[in-house]
């Protein structure tokens, strides 16, 4: 699932979610929610967080 490979690629990264957060304009606990699937990821907010976590966005979609 999308959520999951987010949160384990931020976490290879060494990054917080507040930093994420802060780069989407969202609370943590709003952040949290979309990494944890209860609030869907739009397009535009992927490739933010891809650009933070300066990866290419096809990094979220690879096994």
């Amino acid at each position: 699932m999308l959520h999951k490979k987010i949160k384990e690629v931020r976490i290879s990264k060494n990054v917080k979610q507040v930093v994420l957060a802060n780069a989407l304009g969202i609370t943590v606990q709003a952040y949290s929610m979309k990494e944890g699937g209860k609030r869907p990821i739009t397009t535009d907010e992927l490739e933010l967080i891809a650009a933070e976590l300066d990866v290419p966005v096809s990094t979220f979609f690879e096994n």
